[in-house]
């Protein structure tokens, strides 16, 4: 549901008197497809194995579950971005920082996308880079300024200036990765002063998602060696 400007429903009303909104939340669609599907065939072939297979082949099978399964969901299901009112939460795959708005000294999508907080900089898996998609969205921004030279008259050079790119999540000449930092940025300066937007940054490992795995290597390891 949205409001009367296509924002998201306002909840009750902050401290400050100003209207709650959802949390912003960024997440890697192809990410998350490719680790369902890995998922799936992961258990039909191990399922297959445990079934059907002779001698140690069912044991090294179920001994592998954790070990394949766990950083598949790491790397694929879990990375997630929150941007909240007051602190954003970046969710890798081993490890979780939240950073209030005030400790974030910047964002930078290069070949990857960084966080700079609390004097660290910390890589933002949810919002992976694509250079097949910069290259295409500089293609429509190309497209986009000839299509305005060709109707204003005038050249290249003005007709780009006078063609600003458009900030939006539908916007063709940006790559989405761009689009979501230049976001996050200016998040972080609109809501860095707020009293709710102070504190250190946290680092907190996702032992959840590490034990498992190194339970399980070791049980693998042991049933290979047995």
């Amino acid at each position: 549901m949205t409001d009367s400007d296509g924002r998201p429903d306002r909840g009750p009303a902050a401290p400050d008197g100003e209207p709650e909104y959802a949390d912003r939340v960024y997440r890697s669609v192809p990410g998350v497809i490719s680790g369902v599907l890995l998922l799936a065939v992961a258990a039909w072939l191990i399922g297959d194995a445990a079934v059907t297979g002779t001698g140690k082949t069912p044991y090294v099978s179920l001994a592998a579950v954790p070990v394949f399964a766990f950083p598949v969901i790491a790397y694929t299901l879990r990375p997630e971005v929150r941007a909240g009112r007051g602190r954003l939460v970046v969710r890798n795959p081993w490890r979780t920082i939240v950073a209030p708005w005030a400790s974030v000294e910047g964002l930078r999508a290069g070949y990857s996308v960084e966080l700079f907080a609390g004097g660290r900089k910390y890589q933002v898996w949810a919002v992976p880079v694509s250079l097949r998609q910069r290259k295409r969205a500089a293609r429509a921004q190309g497209r986009g300024s000839a299509e305005h030279a060709s109707r204003t008259g005038l050249g290249p050079g003005l007709a780009a200036r006078t063609n600003p790119v458009v900030q939006g999540s539908s916007d063709p000449t940006r790559a989405w990765s761009d689009q979501v930092t230049d976001v996050l940025q200016g998040m972080a300066e609109r809501n860095a002063a707020r009293p709710d937007a102070a504190g250190p940054v946290v680092v907190r490992w996702c032992w959840w998602v590490i034990a498992p795995t190194l339970v399980g290597l070791i049980a693998l390891i042991t049933v290979i060696a047995v």
